[in-house]
């Protein structure tokens, strides 16, 4: 339970890009509160004075994110307000700060969302690929091994995949991505966001890496990757087809459907539909 003299943790989104996507209610925020916490001052502060925000700052980025929260929660309990916030975009969204919320919310500590800039989420609204389910993936891992299997794992993911990347790992990336998920599929890349050399781009994996190729351009700035999720197929395997024609022989024709659906994962309709081709087809006389 909140107890009443403890201070509020607020978590500001900034902008990610253009200056003039903060809101109302984060520079009222970022004005009031007892200190600002940040990943880095030194790329905030430009945000801050653009506003004449003069909050006393502190830093707190990936290591020393455990020690330092201790001292961030310190002030909390003392009754302070603090709001924390990242580079650019809404914090903890691939950047510090899960462990700080944590602690604060175990402690009883408010903890209060500000929403507003996402690069994920902006991306996502103009790529032009399904957004009914999307899987958030982040940062791939660097090492190629470990990145093939994290893309193996998502190769049968049916819903659109969200990536964040490092301008000088894209072309690598993307060279993995179309080796494991295929050439083909259809993606999006957003670099830059909100910014002057805004780019979106949608090909499939094999037109983004020729893209990038052959303008050096697109391998600088902030990345966004959306990738497509995998198209199931209606088509059933030989295997499949040849346990359902054994089934079709001697069980009544939806009981066969239903087995060879739970059995093999298929979509029932596409059972269904080949077993009535099936019990059709076994109708006919022979010649």
């Amino acid at each position: 339970m909140t107890s009443s003299n403890v201070g509020t943790l607020y978590i500001v989104a900034t902008p990610i890009g253009n200056l003039k996507d903060i809101t109302l209610r984060a520079l009222e925020v970022l004005k009031s509160v007892d200190c600002i916490v940040a990943e880095d001052t030194r790329h905030s502060q430009p945000l801050l004075r653009n506003y004449s925000i003069s909050t006393p700052m502190l830093t707190l980025h990936d290591h020393n994110e455990r020690e330092f929260s201790q001292k961030i929660l310190a002030r909390l309990l003392q009754g302070q307000s603090v709001a924390l916030i990242s580079d650019a975009g809404t914090p903890l969204i691939s950047d510090p700060g899960y462990f700080l919320v944590r602690e604060a919310r175990a402690s009883g500590i408010q903890v209060v969302p500000l929403p507003g800039a996402c690069a994920a989420i902006a991306a996502l609204s103009v790529c032009g690929l399904a957004t009914d389910r999307f899987s958030f993936e982040g940062f791939l891992p660097p090492k190629s091994m470990a990145r093939n299997q994290r893309l193996e794992c998502l190769k049968e993911d049916g819903r659109t995949l969200v990536f964040y990347e490092a301008p000088h790992r894209i072309l690598g990336s993307l060279e993995a991505m179309a080796s494991v998920l295929g050439g083909n599929r259809q993606a999006v890349m957003a670099r830059e966001i909100t910014k002057i050399f805004e780019t979106i781009k949608s090909d499939t994996l094999e037109g983004l890496i020729n893209f990038v190729k052959n303008d050096a351009n697109q391998q600088r700035g902030e990345i966004v990757l959306i990738v497509g999720g995998c198209q199931e197929s209606n088509e059933i395997k030989p295997e499949f087809e040849n346990l359902l024609r054994i089934l079709l022989e001697n069980l009544p024709l939806k009981k066969a459907v239903e087995i060879v659906t739970k059995i093999t994962g298929q979509k029932k309709n596409s059972v269904y539909q080949l077993a009535l081709s099936l019990s059709k087809n076994s109708s006919q006389p022979s010649d």
